[in-house]
């Protein structure tokens, strides 16, 4: 497994948090954070999280970031659409 092997974490983050020697939960959440917002909106949050903890957790069951990941999983919802109408300039 390389960084940004898996198509949910392209850039690595939460590959890289399972790395770190010694991490602590609040570091992992930064990572989560920095993760989830690099979200497409046309992509399904929650879906990606239960990839990554199949792929990642499987292997780390007590890891800090396992945790965060499978509490996220059941309170992330994905955003609501920003297809709605468009607010009257005043003029």
């Amino acid at each position: 497994m390389q960084k940004g092997d898996l198509a949910c974490d392209p850039r690595g983050l939460i590959f890289e948090a399972y790395r770190i020697e010694g991490i602590e939960e609040v570091a992992c959440r930064t990572m989560f954070l920095d993760w989830a917002l690099g979200v497409p909106p046309s992509e399904d949050p929650v879906a990606h999280i239960k990839t990554m903890l199949d792929h990642y957790g499987s292997d780390h069951p007590d890891h800090p970031m396992t945790a965060i990941l499978k509490s996220d999983s059941d309170t992330i919802t994905a955003p609501p659409s920003r297809k709605g109408r468009r607010s009257r300039s005043l003029s």
